[in-house]
């Protein structure tokens, strides 16, 4: 008996040394990185042990507990990423971590100059690939929208450097003498920043996501104990932020603004925790309840009626 239980305890010894063991960082560098390195090391002294230079390797090389360490380079991350599954998951002890260290997560691209038609007047317009929910930039901030009262049979008035979204169409208002192409012009090409599929103890820290079509992060469905600290959400097409599908997500010193629909969005059968948060009513509502459970700063938020 006393042989059987010492097997069972150095047998469990060795599969908590073999997990503790297992879990590492994996180094991102979207200027300096190489996505045929290992990503092991944050510099590239040892050949093939540099960073890699998407995130989207890394988490193709990520095994449950892993840390994705971003580096800050001054460049976006121009790149749409997926967590899914238990490869993609942690443990209270060990979470599956992201470190933005104050990164950018970009969804947005360059309007080609071909893509423009004319309208009238002052007014330019082009069709994006997506056009449920977009935003348009000039260079890195986004452009002064003007809203369509629904159902309008045509794009409302538009000063210079203000757009629309109506129909299938995005609409730009030019200055005197300028055209489209003038303008570092870009819109919202990728659909979601980062999906959370079925995973559980994730934490997402440092990072700013901008750009995307749809939503900044969307936790899907099941994405359990999952943290977003110090995570800015700006300027996507439809939130900052979208929980739900049963999954429960814990936002934590998060600044949620300028999103199209709504800073923060709650889904049926979801629970969010929002503690030390900004939701700014900039652009659209701090938040927009269709369900699920919400806490903001300790205080349950009724659900509409």
């Amino acid at each position: 008996m006393r042989k059987t239980w010492l097997a069972i305890v150095l047998t469990a010894a060795l599969l908590l040394f073999a997990s503790a063991a297992a879990a590492r960082n994996i180094y991102v560098n979207n200027v300096a990185g190489n996505d045929k390195s290992s990503g092991s090391q944050p510099g590239g002294a040892t050949v093939g042990a540099g960073p890699v230079q998407t995130i989207t390797k890394a988490l193709r090389l990520a095994q449950s507990g892993d840390r994705i360490v971003l580096a800050a380079t001054g460049q976006p991350y121009r790149e749409s990423i997926s967590l899914v599954g238990s490869r993609h998951s942690g443990t209270p002890a060990e979470p599956m971590v992201i470190e933005g260290h104050g990164a950018t997560l970009d969804g947005s691209a360059p309007v080609p100059p071909v893509a423009w038609e004319y309208y009238r007047g002052p007014v330019y317009r082009f069709q994006p690939p997506h056009v449920a929910y977009q935003q348009l930039f000039l260079g890195d901030r986004p452009v002064a929208r003007v809203p369509v009262n629904k159902p309008a049979a045509e794009p409302p008035k538009l000063d210079p450097l203000q757009w629309s979204l109506h129909g299938a169409y995005v609409y730009f208002a030019v200055e005197p003498g300028k055209f489209p192409e003038d303008y570092p012009l870009s819109y919202a090409d990728q659909q979601v920043g980062i999906t959370l599929y079925d995973v559980q103890w994730v934490v997402i820290q440092d990072l700013t996501v901008r750009g995307f079509q749809l939503d900044g992060t969307s936790a899907f469905n099941s994405a359990r104990a999952v943290q977003l600290a110090r995570v800015t959400c700006r300027a996507n097409g439809r939130s900052g932020v979208a929980v739900g599908g049963a999954s429960i997500v814990d936002l934590d010193s998060c600044v949620l603004g300028g999103n199209g629909q709504a800073q923060l969005l709650t889904l049926p059968w979801s629970e969010t925790v929002v503690k030390r948060s900004q939701l700014l009513s900039d652009t659209a509502p701090a938040r927009f309840d269709r369900g699920g459970k919400l806490e903001i700063d300790g205080k349950r938020v009724p659900l509409p009626r």
